[in-house]
């Protein structure tokens, strides 16, 4: 189905389910503390949670959203959520941290479900609309983000910190059955033997240019961006602002800017300006390290430096996955998984290289490496420039048999 399989009522439940989903990986974050203190165990021990979740991801990234193209994506989506509930049933109710942590592991591969509904979302669009939908299905990912620590540690002060998961797991059961009604079937699926499948999946990396940059820009955008969230909790809780952890985790809500901005960025993703989108997204992620350097003891340059990077991080994040959707419209589930894993990938590097650096030149030495990723990203933005159009693959838009004649159509695929 295309087009008409899509109603706004549908892209409005598509992106609620995604930040939904989206929002389990965030959960333990502000808890760290309480489930310390309830399993007995150090810090030390307890960050593993945060570690299994986002392996976790990273498996479901490569081993779960594949299955897109092979089987139809109503079914994966559903069958995701209900488990889902199930890891999240464990995890509320394990009594020890080793089960806990194995909980969040599977957690955390269950929360991939998004990534299967964006490249269903993009298939069911029409070609014009494209953007647009993925902004939309991306701004419900982004909520869900910026407001799970907030609920969480909202919930765990009025009930325990068990029970956000608890409530999480209803949640996800409740989405499985309206999402099993809601969304339209598909066809069958080429079949494909599944490890063939988990391996073409990462060929594409090989056998796509455009691919490989823009996973390259996504993979530096997302290390950018994993800089400040890795190490603004401590500047914000040491001196001059002493901040608790209820005040520190309302910062999560200044991102609220980049949803405007991922709206932005599909409906010019759409008018094929994405050349210009990524080079402006890149110039404001980069300079937003320069306020976040002024704010280190300053409060007003450093909502700033986080509302922009924010801004840049949305534009080239939809840019990105408006890109890459058009590369192969028959696996587009693999394309996604091998840009995600990409994706993933640069945040995790980033985060560790913050801690490193943090520790050794303060929050100055994290602003110059987050400036950094973002100088890698604004090069490669500016060399799109000079690259000449790729010709659209014949699969992503098929030429009628009169035309079959005059030369391949280009277009802005490569930007």
């Amino acid at each position: 189905m295309r087009g008409g399989g899509l109603s706004n009522r549908l892209v409005l439940l598509m992106a609620v389910a995604t930040g939904a989903i989206v929002a389990n990986l965030y959960y333990s974050q502000p808890l760290l503390h309480e489930i310390a203190t309830e399993f007995g165990v150090g810090s030390a021990a307890t960050s593993i949670v945060v570690t299994a979740t986002q392996v976790g991801y990273a498996l479901g990234l490569l081993l779960v959203v594949p299955l897109g193209d092979l089987r139809p994506r109503r079914s994966l989506t559903v069958s995701v959520y209900v488990a889902a509930g199930g890891f999240l049933a464990l995890a509320a109710a394990a009594p020890t941290l080793w089960l806990f942590e194995l909980a969040s592991l599977l957690v955390g591969c269950a929360s991939v479900a998004g990534q299967v509904m964006i490249p269903f979302a993009a298939d069911l669009a029409e070609p014009h609309r494209q953007g647009r939908i993925v902004a939309r299905i991306m701004t419900g990912l982004l909520l869900g983000i910026l407001l799970a620590r907030t609920a969480a540690g909202l919930v765990a002060e009025a009930a325990g910190w068990r029970t956000i998961y608890w409530v999480s797991a209803g949640l996800m059961v409740v989405l499985a059955l309206v999402l099993r009604r809601a969304l339209p079937p598909e066809g069958p699926r080429p079949h494909l033997p599944y490890p063939k499948l988990v391996a073409s999946s990462l060929r594409f990396l090989v056998t796509e240019p455009v691919l490989r940059r823009r996973s390259f820009n996504g993979a530096t955008e997302f290390a950018a961006f994993s800089v400040l969230w890795t190490s603004l909790a401590f500047l914000l809780a040491g001196p001059p602002f002493h901040y608790s952890r209820a005040v520190i985790g309302l910062f999560g809500l200044a991102g609220v800017a980049g949803v405007t901005m991922a709206n932005v960025a599909g409906r010019l993703a759409d008018a094929q300006r994405t050349a210009v989108v990524t080079t402006v997204s890149a110039l404001l992620l980069t300079g937003s390290f320069g306020l976040l350097a002024w704010g280190k003891a300053s409060l007003a340059p450093l909502i700033a430096g986080i509302l922009v990077l924010d801004v840049g991080t949305q534009g080239i994040q939809i840019t990105n996955q408006a890109i890459i959707y058009r590369i192969a419209p028959e696996a587009r589930s693999r394309i996604n998984s091998a840009y995600m894993v990409c994706y993933f990938a640069g945040g995790a590097f980033g985060s560790v290289s913050a801690g490193a650096v943090l520790a050794a030149a303060g929050w100055d030495g994290v602003c110059w490496l987050g400036a950094g990723f973002g100088v890698l990203l604004l090069g490669s933005a500016l060399l799109d420039h000079l690259r000449p159009p790729v010709p659209v693959p014949a699969r992503a838009t098929a030429a009628p048999p009169a035309r079959a004649a005059q030369p391949p159509a280009t277009s802005s695929i490569d930007r």
